[in-house]
């Protein structure tokens, strides 16, 4: 493995190009049909760089230089969005860029997809730790089994699904099919977000890098660890090793330890997460640092809708604690399990006995939609305009925590304990 990684300083745009330099030297591609694997729009990573490295050392070399976006589910992105995505114009992209093609993956178009093997029940039975027993099919974007090399491209960060994302993660939920992405999001959210989120090793992870070992296709991974904005560190690699580098250090520069709980926290999400979907992370991120019976406000006057791919989904069944599901599974076998994933991370840890639903905190939206379907979907309202966040800012003495652009910083307590419940 090849890399660098600092806790104090940034990397030099010519560092992280000598990492690249020496990956390539090692892994000769001349000839080659190359596809990239880059996030979407939801992470922070500096794509621009790397899209015009990648051009500047591989273009006349490779065969074929492509980019295939990340989307798991998120909506495809748009022409314009995608030479946002890259760092470049309409002009360029008709011009010095003309022989690169950018793909959307599509996970809802079976067209698009391709079975390559199935994880047993007993393997699921054995990684889970006996949680959950049945097949998993693995299945994938077919576009890959075009090339001859795949490279994965993007940012290692605390996670709520998986531990630390990055890694295998860019094929699963990053380029796969649903029945993956629902499985192992309600594995993630059966052992709940407080547990899981910046863990390095979990069940998940495990069934994550099992599915990407039926992908024969040669993988070079460039796992980058990214804090405002600037790179940390850049690894390369097999995508395990690569990312397990970064996962390191980003334990390290991802995660911020406090000595006390907060009874009102106001997360304010930035403008890259366009829907709750994506701005639950203001939630995932905070949770554990968060008192009983606290107030978390998901502060983000700019989103309008739950989820512009799932949104149907969540207006039937609403946000709810993991047990509200798990112990009715029968009323909720035809609802995806990552949307039943995605409801109990925004909503929290807690209980549900004898027909009564009880969060350990309150989970407030402060955006556009309107109150009577927060309130439907069984989420806390509040008019964003009569938010002022400088209310919040320097009062932790006071319970008090103001978190500009959350989302991607993890909190924990100092002590290392964290909520919990049992798995059912």
């Amino acid at each position: 493995m090849i890399g660098a990684g600092f806790e104090d300083r940034y990397l030099s745009e010519d560092e992280v190009r000598e990492v690249l330099a020496r990956a390539f030297d090692e892994c000769d591609l001349t000839g080659k049909r190359v596809v990239v694997i880059i996030p979407d729009s939801t992470r922070t990573a500096p794509v621009p760089l790397f899209f015009r490295t990648f051009h500047e050392m591989l273009a006349g070399k490779v065969a074929r230089l492509d980019y295939l976006i990340a989307l798991g589910t998120h909506p495809p992105m748009a022409e314009e969005r995608i030479n946002e995505l890259v760092g470049i114009s309409a002009a360029e992209r008709a011009g010095r860029y003309a022989d690169v093609r950018v793909f959307n993956h599509r996970w809802d178009e079976p067209s698009e997809l391709r079975r390559i093997g199935s994880i047993t029940p007993e393997e699921i039975e054995e990684i889970t730790g006996g949680l959950m027993r049945r097949p998993v099919d693995v299945v994938v974007n077919r576009r890959i089994f075009d090339y001859d090399q795949i490279i994965i491209v993007g940012p290692t960060l605390p996670h709520e699904v998986v531990g630390f994302s990055g890694g295998n993660k860019y094929f699963f939920p990053g380029i796969c099919g649903a029945d993956l992405i629902n499985f192992f999001h309600w594995l993630g959210a059966v052992i709940t977000n407080p547990v899981i989120n910046g863990t390095k090793w979990t069940p998940v992870r495990k069934v994550v890098d099992r599915a990407a070992s039926f992908i024969r296709v040669p993988k070079l991974c460039f796992s980058l660890v990214v804090r405002h904005g600037g790179v940390n560190g850049l690894y390369a690699g097999t995508p395990e090793e690569a990312w397990s580098a970064a996962a390191d250090l980003s334990a390290k520069v991802h995660v911020i330890y406090v000595d006390r709980t907060y009874r009102r926290v106001l997360s304010m999400a930035p403008k890259m997460y366009d829907d709750i979907w994506t701005a639950g992370k203001c939630m995932y991120k905070l949770e554990p640092v968060l008192a009983d019976g606290a107030d978390l406000i998901i502060y983000a006057p700019h989103i309008e809708e739950l989820s512009y791919t799932h949104g149907r989904h969540l207006d039937r069944v609403g946000y709810h604690v993991r047990d509200y599901f798990l112990k009715r599974m029968d009323m909720f076998r035809d609802v995806p399990g990552a949307i039943m994933a995605h409801s109990t991370y925004v909503k929290g840890i807690g209980t549900f006995e004898d027909g009564v639903e009880k969060a350990r905190v309150n989970v407030i939206l402060a955006t556009r939609i309107p109150p009577e379907r927060c309130r439907k979907v069984n989420l806390g309202c509040v008019d964003p305009e009569s938010i002022e966040p400088e209310d919040y800012m320097g009062r932790e003495d006071e319970g008090i925590l103001c978190v500009p652009e959350a989302g991607e910083m993890l909190y924990r307590l100092s002590d290392g304990t964290v909520p919990r419940i049992d798995n059912g």
